[in-house]
């Protein structure tokens, strides 16, 4: 067992709660650090115990009682989560519990969530979404199940915590219940999937949906059962037992391997200024003045692994796990700590072909059942989500040097616009490179988006002849004329617009409402049909964000500020 011992570390800026300060949100953590879980190794089990540091918030001003949760907490959930992907293959199923008697979890912090401003709250959020995703994730594709071993009163966002699970067991001892009170009691809505897994995964009845969101009290014992709330409530003095009895019940019929050596996620080297952070493979240059992040991946300049046990013996240092890594760390870093940097701009640097090379190598690996290449693919699929998601401008600039090929094309893909110049670099104008890109096998469903298309199919949506006309091009280099024939950029100004087209490109989008652009980019980014994953992100977080700024919830008389003092919320009655 390792336990916590030392603060988590942040540092002045912007963007924290307002009534605690500020703080620049990190998220490397270990095992060794974690102030609130406890995560244990026990053969096939892991035992993950939710033991919440009353004084560990992330900033000031509040006590996370009753195992209560902030970011920080989360943070360190996603932190055990990705270690149990990597670094514990031998791991085939999972328990999530509480460390405390009588209590699994309150849910998110009330008064976190009362005091903080409206982007810490909705970004909160999303990060937790995220989180909890990743745990079916890990569920459909790691071999990995999740029971929750819910051995106290459980609601809001603990409830939810426990909806993520792949089963779920209830402590029965008269007072233990599942609950989703944020709508009597805040407001507001459950903010971390609650009601779209009630019905979308549980298959509870809507009506059933319905009391069950509307009751403070929560739901407990045969009644939750019955609801299909819970899978089982058992008796107190039982409880341990059966739980460890489905663990290993479920651990014998995972994936998983049973003699595998774990790859270690050590610590990520970063460089971190005023003005931007620099990794290995990543680097983001901050203009603030134009509000925007120029964002560059590099592509691998080493040869790709020659087969499965070249990836093992590279670890954490192979190319696409440490670009994966890095990306995804960028990502949340920025959206937590660079709210006014409203426009990213990704380019890429390096050969096309050494990426579709280390591309085939983790792919091909990984369908032969290699499950630490299996887990570099599906880890870069989530970063990809991560940034589909964003509530961010994304735009993708293509010039001569660029590496947009394969997966890393997926990145150009999931931006809202992509230009390629057509001409020579802008710095050379006699020089005879030019600007490429290439599509492959990757780009049709290896890494689809959160509505299940790929995003090829979300650009072309029910246009399968054009999909089937770019699958005929795969692996074939693209020039700029052939990418705008094929619809693969929103244009292809020559050298000589190029820097003028570009430049009113970001100013324009720089002078429109980010509200507005938020709203209108998220409705453009999933087209098709909805899943759980478009349901939260979209139609739930979208009302949750408008709910949030409302006088009903986060106004001097609204029930977030009302809560636990004794007074009722006031409500403006008028239904809008």
């Amino acid at each position: 067992m390792v336990v916590a011992s030392k603060p988590d570390v942040v540092e002045a800026a912007n963007g924290a709660p307002e009534s605690t300060g500020t703080v620049v949100v990190t998220f490397d953590r270990s095992p060794d650090r974690y102030r609130h879980w406890k995560l244990r190794i026990d053969g096939p089990v892991a035992w993950l115990e939710m033991d919440v540091d009353e004084q560990g918030g992330l900033v000031p001003g509040y006590e996370l009682k009753l195992n209560s949760y902030d970011l920080g907490v989360d943070i360190e959930l996603y932190d055990a989560l990705q270690r149990l992907r990597f670094e514990h293959p031998e791991v085939r199923s999972v328990v999530v519990t509480s460390a405390k008697e009588k209590v699994f979890c309150a849910g998110a912090n009330i008064r976190m969530l009362a005091a903080s401003p409206h982007h810490w709250k909705v970004n909160f959020c999303k990060f937790t979404n995220e989180t909890r995703n990743s745990m079916e994730d890990a569920s459909q594709h790691s071999g990995l199940t999740f029971i929750a071993a819910v051995n106290g009163s459980c609601a809001g966002g603990g409830y939810e915590l426990a909806l993520a699970c792949d089963k779920i067991l209830l402590i029965d001892d008269n007072s233990s219940s599942v609950a989703l009170p944020e709508v009597p009691l805040l407001g507001v809505l459950p903010g971390t999937g609650g009601l779209t897994r009630v019905t979308d995964k549980r298959r509870v009845r809507k009506d059933l949906a319905d009391l069950f969101a509307t009751r403070s009290d929560g739901v407990r014992g045969k009644t939750a059962v019955d609801w299909r709330l819970v899978d089982e409530v058992v008796p107190r003095r039982d409880f341990r037992t059966v739980v460890e009895q489905r663990a290993l019940e479920a651990a014998e019929h995972s994936t998983r391997p049973t003699d595998a050596e774990g790859v270690e996620l050590t610590p990520l080297e970063r460089d971190v200024t005023e003005d931007g952070i620099t990794y290995q493979y990543v680097r983001a240059e901050y203009d603030r003045p134009l509000g925007l992040v120029r964002i560059t991946v590099r592509g691998p300049v080493e040869d790709a692994p020659a087969d499965a046990a070249a990836i093992h013996d590279e670890g954490a240092d192979g190319w696409l796990l440490a670009v994966t890594r890095e990306l995804d760390d960028l990502i949340l870093r920025l959206r937590a700590n660079e709210t006014e940097l409203g426009t990213w701009v990704l380019r890429t640097e390096g050969d096309s072909a050494l990426v579709l090379a280390h591309e085939q190598a983790v792919l091909g690996a990984a369908t032969e059942g290699d499950w630490l290449s299996n887990e570099i693919v599906h880890y870069y699929k989530r970063t990809l989500k991560r940034l589909d998601v964003t509530s961010r401008s994304l735009v993708a600039l293509i010039e001569p040097g660029s590496c947009f090929a394969g997966l890393l094309l997926e990145l150009a893909l999931a931006c809202d616009l992509q230009y390629m110049l057509d001409g020579p670099p802008i710095e050379d104008p006699d020089s005879d490179e030019r600007a490429q890109l290439t599509v492959s096998e990757a780009n049709f469903g290896t890494f689809p988006m959160g509505n299940d298309l790929s995003r090829l199919q979300s650009r072309f949506y029910q246009d399968d002849g054009h999909v089937d006309w770019l699958r005929r091009e795969a692996g074939q280099p693209l020039s700029a004329a052939q990418a705008r024939e094929l619809g693969l950029v929103t244009d292809a100004p020559d050298d000589i617009d190029w820097e003028d087209e570009i430049r009113i490109v970001l100013e324009s989008r720089a002078a429109l409402s980010p509200d507005a652009l938020t709203g209108m980019e998220a409705n453009h980014r999933f087209v098709g049909p909805e899943t759980i994953e478009t349901k939260i992100f979209g139609r739930l977080t979208a009302w949750q964000n408008w709910i949030f700024i409302r006088p009903n919830a986060a106004g001097p008389e609204g029930a977030l500020r009302r809560y636990g003092t004794g007074q009722k919320a006031v409500y403006d009655r008028k239904r809008v």
